[in-house]
């Protein structure tokens, strides 16, 4: 499974909603409801359990979350 569809699928367990509706240029910041700041910590952890690796603080940015596609390359950043 790649790191994007890991991606797809952290986020719609995370925030319930269908993979189908998720691709590589979803926005995610601001344009899904339910993406909030509680989500943002959520989805992260996920990521983190699922890949191993560890988020500072000081390294999490909006620009992170603009897209399925940026948070992606953040997680190969990482792994």
């Amino acid at each position: 499974m790649s790191v994007e569809n890991d991606v797809i699928e952290v986020l719609a367990d995370t925030l319930s909603l269908p993979e189908g509706d998720l691709d590589e240029s979803s926005a995610v910041l601001g344009a899904i409801p339910e993406f909030d700041s509680m989500a943002v910590v959520s989805v992260l952890t996920a990521l983190e359990e699922r890949y191993g690796f560890m988020v500072d603080d000081d390294e999490i940015d909006a620009s992170i979350f603009e897209t399925v596609g940026s948070l992606a390359e953040f997680v190969n950043s990482k792994v």
